[in-house]
């Protein structure tokens, strides 16, 4: 070998673990400043989901989805937004709109917790049975069962009647003949 080849080889064994070490370094530096450290909502916006909860205490569902939507615009994509606003539709009867906001804070975070229970429970109201299971499956995979979630899901489950499903086929009318 030449003198250069000898050189090239020595520089490239002594720096190289330096080189990855460093290259290491900063991949996981950068990751974990991509890494969600929690939500922590802004003052106007966690003052305005106080006010949402405490109106809907006080049985007024339409004023507190009024200050979820504010502190929701105040706080974009924000998910304890989402799902508290979620929560107040369904008390309003609107599983739809409430699934929807569900599904909203599940994007941005998929492991809530809060979110994978009131989206089944929305579920199992609008009578997707097999959908809210496996939302309790999930949850159940998540936090156990002995999770505070979980066992509200499970008793909302357990509390809802089986319906059965009944396709056209099987209920033929009777054909009234009449005359004019």
């Amino acid at each position: 070998m030449t003198r250069l080849a000898h050189q090239a080889k020595d520089y490239l064994m002594r720096f190289t673990p330096a080189a990855l070490a460093l290259s290491l370094l900063a991949g996981v530096t950068s990751s974990i400043a991509w890494s969600d450290v929690g939500e922590e909502l802004g003052p106007r916006a966690a003052q305005l989901v106080a006010a949402g909860d405490a109106l809907l205490v006080k049985g007024d569902v339409n004023g507190a989805i009024d200050a979820y939507e504010a502190a929701l615009v105040s706080q974009p994509g924000s998910p304890s937004v989402l799902v508290s606003l979620a929560e107040a539709t369904r008390k309003q009867g609107m599983q739809g709109k409430a699934l929807h906001y569900y599904r909203s804070a599940l994007v941005s975070d998929p492991r809530n917790v809060a979110a994978i229970s009131g989206e089944g429970a929305a579920l199992a109201e609008k009578g997707a049975l097999a959908k809210a299971k496996r939302n309790l499956a999930q949850l159940e995979s998540l936090c156990g069962t002995d999770c505070d979630a979980t066992r509200k899901l499970a008793a909302l489950l357990d509390g809802q009647p089986t319906r059965l499903v009944v396709q056209a086929e099987t209920i033929k009318p009777q054909p009234v003949i009449t005359e004019n």
